[in-house]
C-alpha cells in the first residue's frame, strides 16, 4: 500500500481536539496563538472541544493534561517548550508520553530555521501518544511554542495536514496476522 493510499484510508471526519496555551502572562484578550491554532484547525474541518490557559506551572499542565486524556482525540499546547526556568511543558509532556513522535520536533526545528536561523535551536517541541495514569497511550500530544508564528508553523505545515491520518492511526485495529509458521529446524 502507499504511503498516499494509506492516508487516503484515514476517515474524512472531524478530529476532536483541545487547545492549551501556557503561559503566566497570557489572557483570553492577547493570546494570539491559542486562537491561530483554535481557528487553523475549525478552518481544517476539525473541533475544538476544550480551551483553556494554564499556568507555567508543572502541575497544572499535568492536572489539564490528564483530565484530557481519553477525552479528545489530540492536545495542542502552546508555551513553555523554551528553555527559560519557567518553562515545563515538555517535561510534564516527557513523562506522561508512552510513545514519542521524535519527527515532529526534528521536523519543527528544521522548518523552524528556514524562518529564523540558529535560533530554532531554542525549540524543545516535541510530540507523541499519552493516555490517563494506568490507561493506555490513546490521544496524541503536541507541545508547540508559543509564538503565534512558531504555532502557525507548527500547525499549518505540520500537525493539519495530516492530522486524520493521524487520529486514525491511534484507533485503527492492526491487521490480523496470518496462522502460525513454523520455520524448519536444521
Amino acid at each position: 500500500m502507499s504511503a498516499e493510499s494509506h492516508r487516503a484510508a484515514a476517515p474524512d471526519r472531524p478530529v476532536a481536539c483541545a487547545v492549551i496555551t501556557v503561559s503566566d502572562t497570557r489572557t483570553e484578550a492577547d493570546d494570539h496563538s491559542g486562537e491561530s491554532i483554535k481557528r487553523a484547525l475549525r478552518e481544517g474541518g476539525h473541533t475544538v472541544d476544550f480551551y483553556r490557559i494554564v499556568p507555567d506551572d508543572g502541575e497544572a499542565i499535568r492536572a489539564v493534561l490528564l483530565h484530557l486524556a481519553g477525552q479528545v482525540e489530540v492536545v495542542i499546547t502552546t508555551g513553555g517548550t523554551g528553555i527559560g526556568r519557567r518553562d515545563t511543558t515538555v517535561e510534564v509532556a516527557e513523562r506522561l508520553i508512552q510513545k514519542a513522535l521524535p519527527g515532529f520536533g526534528e521536523l519543527f526545528r528544521m522548518k523552524s530555521y528556514d524562518q529564523i536561523g540558529a535560533a530554532a535551536m531554542l525549540s524543545r517541541a516535541t510530540a507523541g501518544l499519552y493516555g490517563a495514569e494506568d490507561e493506555p497511550a490513546g490521544t496524541l500530544l503536541f507541545c508547540c511554542p508559543g509564538s503565534q508564528a512558531a504555532a502557525e508553523l507548527a500547525v499549518g505545515e505540520l500537525i493539519l495536514p495530516d492530522l486524520r491520518h493521524l487520529a486514525h492511526e491511534v484507533v485503527r485495529k492492526p491487521a490480523q496476522p496470518p496462522g502460525r509458521v513454523e520455520f524448519p529446524v536444521e
